[in-house]
């Protein structure tokens, strides 16, 4: 369990004490959850000291999922990778143990394209594990997901305004993305889930674990600290506390 992200200034007050200083804020989520997103990659790639310095940091078990580059997932739409993945060997390679997985977030108008996704994921290294969030909702086909499956790349289960929710497991790990409740697409990562809302989600978590599966859930609705208190509403929840 945890968030897309973990430095926000608005998480003052909610995760972090006041007066906390930007370089002690992972330590205090590490304290707190199980595992983090990193969404900043998506911008810009981090250095291998970046990575160097938060794998010394990260406790036992704790992992990181790190985001592709939009270099790639936006600008190239996920054609010619093979500039990408020497530096997501060399990244998986710095974190060891701590990685979680490759999140490739797919631009929203990148319709379905089974050749594509089949060509992008024979060129990834094979010890990398990957998770395909496919926006646009042509992709949501059980062709698709016997791709994800022969490749042994995870499907990313969304919950959001204007996205497919479709909770589907194509490999071992279940990768669930939290981007905020309701409908209208404004209000994307904004707005808390209802406890109703998580304790269906928490059941769901519970099913998927029973069968076998290792679940990892981050919450993307940041604003207003939202993620790090729905990440705590479903932690209690899953566990039956």
């Amino acid at each position: 369990m945890g968030t897309s992200g973990w430095s926000y200034d608005h998480w003052t007050g909610v995760l972090y004490p006041r007066g906390t200083p930007a370089k002690a804020r992972l330590a205090r989520y590490t304290d707190e959850f199980d595992t983090v997103e990193l969404n900043g990659s998506f911008y810009r790639w981090p250095t291998d000291a970046t990575f160097t310095g938060w794998r010394r940091q990260f406790p036992d078990g704790f992992t990181m999922s790190v985001k592709a580059h939009r270099g790639l997932t936006h600008f190239r739409r996920l054609r010619s990778p093979q500039a990408w993945t020497p530096r997501f060997e060399q990244y998986w390679h710095l974190l060891g143990d701590h990685n979680e997985a490759l999140l490739v977030q797919l631009h929203p108008a990148i319709e379905r394209d089974d050749d594509l996704l089949t060509d992008f994921l024979a060129q990834l290294p094979r010890d990398i594990r990957e998770a395909m969030e496919l926006r646009h909702p042509s992709w949501h086909d059980p062709a698709v997901y016997a791709v994800l499956r022969r490749h042994h790349a995870a499907y990313v289960v969304m919950s959001g305004p204007g996205l497919t929710c479709d909770p589907i497991a194509t490999t071992d790990l279940v990768y669930l993305r939290m981007h905020g409740p309701g409908d209208d697409q404004d209000r994307r990562y904004a707005g808390s889930y209802t406890d109703d809302e998580l304790t269906k989600w928490a059941r769901q978590c519970r099913r998927w674990d029973r069968d076998g599966h290792r679940v990892v859930v981050y919450f993307n609705n940041d604003l207003g600290g939202h993620a790090v208190r729905n990440a705590r509403t479903l932690k209690r929840l899953v566990s039956g506390e």
